[in-house]
């Protein structure tokens, strides 16, 4: 089976996305949000980014999840917002990348609109600035925003169901 990893910036939708594609595929969603440390959560919330180091616990624990979804298949959402970052949650096994993209006014917005969540407003730069697009060689495709939830579901399963 092939885990469907659900990425994008902060804001894009990967949670709103992701549990309505595990929904309908009938398979297990998993909250990248959860498999950080607290120190990250912390250092987040603070109002300063993350660094490769920090960051690696956290893909070897989502990487982890893939590999142990491997034969029932799942959903989850991660910024992977750097190809070695993919390349990591690829080590876990067979996975396929439904990239959430957007402009930035439309991500500030939502991300300002959004209740309980501990990304601040002020760490999208640099998530944008880390964010290295999908290489032919990587199975997935990207998405834009604009669309409904409903519609960024439909349109992620007949791309996933098309891909060879």
């Amino acid at each position: 089976m092939t885990v469907i990893v659900v990425m994008g910036v902060s804001g894009s939708g990967k949670t709103t996305v992701g549990e309505a594609l595990a929904e309908r595929l009938g398979v297990e969603y998993a909250e990248a949000d959860t498999f950080h440390p607290k120190a990250n959560i912390e250092k987040m919330t603070a109002g300063h980014a993350l660094t490769d180091a920090d960051r690696e616990p956290w893909l070897q624990a989502i990487a982890h999840w893939i590999a142990s979804h491997q034969e029932s298949g799942g959903v989850v959402s991660s910024s992977a917002l750097k190809r070695r970052y993919r390349d990591e949650l690829r080590a876990g096994g067979n996975v396929w990348f439904l990239h959430l993209h957007g402009e930035r006014d439309v991500l500030a917005e939502r991300m300002q609109t959004r209740k309980g969540h501990f990304m601040p407003v002020s760490l999208l730069d640099s998530q944008l600035a880390d964010l290295e697009p999908l290489q032919p060689d990587e199975p997935g495709e990207v998405f834009e925003i604009t669309e409904s939830p409903a519609a960024l579901v439909e349109a992620a399963l007949h791309a996933f169901r098309e891909r060879v």
